[in-house]
């Protein structure tokens, strides 16, 4: 053991070895908290701790083995390990026990998130399951009855929402199951009603540790505070500059306020890094500095200086996704693995450029805790719309959208419509057109047939719109089918509604560069770029920074750094949990950084022109000795390729706003062509 505590450093030994009392750990990123948890652990056992007698609490089920084979490997016994597990899973194991104390069996059932929303539908709900589902997830984490969220209640759909709360429980209580929530809010309850055991609980666990405290939502902070009510044996682990998951209810006040929750807390503070350059820590530092609710630390470095840290501006997402896939090719040619480089962004639907560059430049890529752009529900479904307006044969496309936005068309009825139109040797939507509405009610009914006529009937208008030019469409699709509304509505709205925006943005661009080219051309085009699999060798990392934290790259690209995008702004946006954010993708960087923002982007489905990230000028990226490499500027003599027209050369350049207006002769015709729609050969 004392071989093992050579290896730390004077505050990772400090951290391991300091045992009683409440202690609050502050580990910087890269500063090796794992490895201090682990030995802390190690140290306990090593010192004679009943092991029985050390409860940590951990996250991930993948963290938690871990953390306890590599503390048990260091001791040479083979002894009973201690409790080493995920919030949710120690609620599991004390359930067992005691929620008898409810009035309850233990041979309860576990339901998981798919169970939960099929009990919500059977409910006969009239607004989005999901919606629901979120919203009693919310109810039960702020402990609130179902009385108590039905006395609240004061807008119509939640006076909706907590009547149907009051009968999922109900259901829940009658068939003995117990969903996700309930792990913790039973949990909690039990100890809350009754003292004595919750002493005996706190006495049996004398010493807890909880790592990533910063994650850690109110519940969590409250039981923690039961399991601690006979004694301050706490030590939590956790970095509050990585405290980024405020939208799904962490609450960063946990550790900044734990200092003033127990007496005489000691606070030890990990700040050197072993990961990342000397100028990436720099940039990092510069920028979390501007947060004022933080305990504050600074991450010294251990390695070398680091080459500088690369700003790159382009004219819009292609440039920015092309050139970005280049500079990886070069990676690559040269030997780094791709699995050593990865590429980051704030919001999922930029993954959609940077996906069709590289499904171009052949580099095999992962796309990390995300769907592919083109494999997200509200994109299939949007697709499947083009479709149907395009080839009214399309069956299998209609059946996906026939009842997206609801309109209480069900299977059953799916069913009927697909029997009837192969009797008459039809399409379902051939079908719909060919039969009166009351010759309709006979097959599906007299409501059903009314709502199928105004579906039909929807889709025909929208074939006639396209008559009067593509551009305009999707302006047509929306006020007829309010497909953005009916995403919106869900839980994770935000980012579907921004992924559909980027999608009509791709659209409208088509059509720009393509003015010839009709519905059947643009879903043909969007066939053959739709994501290839990748098959075999290594790939690039590509994933959101949320998806990021907690791992590292040698080369790392962080697009989209401007207003809007990286930071998010506007309403509900907390900007120092954004600034948390931009201090985690920096931090994921060992060796190179590249970051990087467009003049133009595809925004709420038209191109907007956007500002730098403020968090460039915030860490320090604007001026100095860093580089700041802006894209060599079109000149006359240039070869540039077109989409349509193919190669040409530039025979002049003038300014056309925040863009360069280029005449370009394409083989003897010449045409001015904005500097946005080519590239340099």
């Amino acid at each position: 053991m004392d071989k093992i505590l050579e290896e730390l450093n004077e505050s990772q030994r400090e951290a391991a070895t300091t045992i009683d009392g409440p202690i609050l750990v502050l580990a910087g990123a890269g500063s090796g908290k794992t490895k201090t948890i682990t030995t802390r652990l190690a140290y306990l056992i090593s010192i004679g701790i009943d092991p029985a007698s050390i409860l940590t609490l951990t996250f991930t089920n993948k963290a938690a083995k871990e953390m306890r084979e590599r503390a048990l490997a260091m001791i040479d016994s083979t002894i009973y390990p201690p409790l080493l597990c995920t919030f949710h899973k120690f609620g599991l194991l004390f359930l067992k026990f005691h929620i008898d104390k409810l009035g309850r069996s233990n041979n309860f059932v576990i339901i998981d998130t798919d169970d939960k929303k099929r009990i919500i539908k059977s409910l006969k709900p009239d607004l989005p399951i999901p919606l629901i589902a979120s919203e009693i997830s919310k109810y039960k984490n702020s402990l609130i009855s179902p009385d108590e969220a039905i006395a609240a209640a004061r807008l119509p759909n939640y006076k909706k929402i907590a009547a149907l709360y009051e009968k999922y429980e109900e259901y829940l209580q009658k068939n003995n199951l117990v969903d996700f929530d309930d792990l913790l809010v039973l949990t909690y309850k039990i100890l809350d009603q009754d003292e004595e055991l919750c002493r005996q609980i706190s006495q049996k666990y004398q010493f807890i540790m909880i790592d990533e405290y910063q994650d850690t939502n109110e519940l969590q902070n409250m039981l923690v505070k039961k399991l601690c009510s006979t004694h301050n044996n706490i030590c939590v682990v956790g970095d509050d500059d990585q405290s980024i998951y405020g939208w799904r209810g962490a609450n960063v006040k946990n550790i900044l306020e734990f200092p003033n929750e127990f007496e005489n807390v000691k606070v030890i503070k990990l700040e050197k890094n072993y990961r990342s350059t000397k100028k990436i820590l720099e940039a990092a530092n510069n920028l979390i500095a501007h947060n004022r609710n933080r305990l504050g630390k600074t991450l010294q470095a251990t390695l070398e200086e680091g080459e500088d840290i690369v700003v790159r501006t382009f004219s819009d997402e292609q440039e920015e996704a092309m050139e970005v896939g280049k500079q990886i090719r070069r990676l690559i040619d040269s030997g780094t693995p791709p699995s050593e480089i990865a590429v980051l962004f704030r919001i999922n639907a930029l993954s959609r450029s940077i996906e069709e560059a590289f499904n171009r430049l052949g580099i095999h890529f992962k796309l990390v805790g995300a769907i592919r752009f083109y494999e997200r529900a509200e994109i299939k479904d949007l697709i499947s719309y083009l479709r149907i307006i395009a080839n009214p044969l399309d069956d299998f496309s209609l059946k996906r959208i026939i009842n997206k936005p609801k309109r209480g068309i069900g299977k059953v009825t799916v069913e009927k419509l697909e029997n009837e139109a192969k009797k008459r040797g039809l399409s379902i939507l051939q079908l719909l057109y060919a039969l009166e509405e009351e010759e309709l009610a006979t097959i599906v009914g007299k409501k059903n047939a009314k709502t199928l006529r105004t579906f039909a009937d929807t889709l025909n208008e929208l074939r006639a719109a396209l008559d009067d030019g593509l551009y305009n469409f999707i302006d047509e699709f929306e006020r007829l089918i309010k497909f953005k509304e009916y995403y919106a509505s869900m839980p994770d709205g935000l980012e579907r509604v921004a992924n559909i925006d980027e999608f009509y943005g791709l659209f409208r661009d088509y059509i720009k560069q393509n003015p010839e080219s009709g519905l059947e051309d643009f879903l043909a085009d969007l066939s053959l770029q739709s994501d290839q699999d990748q098959v075999g060798g290594e790939a690039v990392n590509i994933m959101s920074v949320h998806a990021s934290k907690g791992l590292e790259f040698e080369h790392l690209f962080v697009i989209g750094m401007e207003e809007g995008f990286f930071p998010l702004t506007g309403d509900g946006c907390d900007m120092e949990e954004e600034r948390r954010l931009g201090y985690v993708a920096f931090t994921r960087a060992k060796k190179t950084l590249h970051l990087s923002y467009v003049q133009s982007r595809f925004y709420k489905g038209r191109r907007a022109h956007l500002e730098k990230s403020r968090f460039l000028g915030e860490a320090g990226l604007c001026q100095g000795s860093v580089k700041i490499e802006k894209r060599a500027g079109f000149k006359k003599g240039d070869l540039v390729k077109h989409k349509i027209f193919g190669i040409g050369r530039i025979t002049g350049v003038s300014k056309a706003g925040r863009e360069f207006k280029l005449t370009i002769n394409f083989g003897g015709q010449t045409r001015d062509i904005l500097s946005s729609f080519v590239e340099k050969v």
